[in-house]
């Protein structure tokens, strides 16, 4: 979608927010400058966390943020979609199911009965799921908060009628090209940056901590071998549980990974 003219109209974009903490929303308004210009070649048409003002669809823009964990989530996805002609999911609730997928694992009536004086009074879903699980998206932008920088290159990816570019090469490459040591090999710190995708700029590294995994898993990674890595630094199979579920945990290799793992200490215990 080429960029419009001043004398044509010109393209709308709209965010709407699902089961999520605004986090990277606020990455769209951290970008200030940025921000500007881009307000002067899209019309902002929906975006509560910058404007009570909504204006209905179609958009030619749509960025969702959130995991959808409840019915009514499910139906205003589907009507999100019809709405939009590109719809991009930002942030590793909408592209993963985010942190509140760790519920995929467990019994979801135990947890409102738990918390709930009267549970019957609580609709949701027993998953929290990805976007793309209820409606095709356009593209995924990935990361616990996504990068500024990646989400102005979406936006203005799409306004232009190309693909963004968006790095999927792990986080040892960006250690790489600041210069930084590998954790793992100097100092012994697990680390997921082998297997987890760039776009934070390998912060955690750069200050002798292991990565977190927070962009999700990379194109085609290697979690066999960096779980035998870890295994070598003393981790047991339940940390790697552990560090699969995060930020990521029900994105596909992820989620295999901790259920190989979790399977390991099943038969383990049943041979006890």
């Amino acid at each position: 979608m080429a960029v419009q003219s001043p004398l044509t109209r010109k393209p709308t974009l709209a965010v709407f927010k699902f089961a999520s903490c605004d986090g990277c929303q606020l990455s769209l308004l951290d970008a200030e400058d940025e921000l500007l210009a881009v307000a002067e070649v899209v019309d902002i048409a929906n975006f509560l966390e910058a404007s009570r003002e909504v204006r209905p669809g179609p958009y030619d823009v749509t960025l969702v943020e959130g995991s959808i964990t409840t019915p009514h989530d499910a139906a205003r996805i589907r009507r999100v979609r019809e709405e939009s002609k590109f719809l991009v999911t930002i942030g590793a609730c909408a592209t993963a199911g985010g942190i509140q997928a760790l519920r995929n694992w467990k019994d979801v009536n135990e947890f409102t009965a738990f918390v709930y004086a009267n549970s019957e009074y609580i609709e949701t879903l027993d998953r929290s799921t990805p976007v793309s699980f209820h409606v095709p998206v356009d593209f995924e932008l990935r990361g616990c908060p996504i990068s500024k920088t990646q989400l102005l290159e979406v936006v203005t990816a799409f306004l232009q009628g190309r693909r963004p570019n968006i790095p999927t090469y792990s986080v040892c490459v960006e250690c790489k090209h600041r210069g930084t040591t590998c954790v793992m090999v100097a100092h012994g710190t697990p680390c997921l940056g082998p297997v987890t995708q760039a776009g934070c700029g390998a912060i955690c590294p750069a200050y002798n901590r292991g990565c977190y995994g927070c962009f999700g898993p990379m194109e085609e990674p290697n979690t066999a071998a960096l779980s035998a890595w870890w295994k070598s630094l003393g981790v047991d199979d339940r940390g790697l549980v552990d560090a699969y579920r995060g930020f990521n945990a029900w994105a596909a290799a992820f989620r295999e990974a901790s259920d190989r793992h979790e399977a390991a200490i099943t038969v383990r215990g049943a041979s006890a």
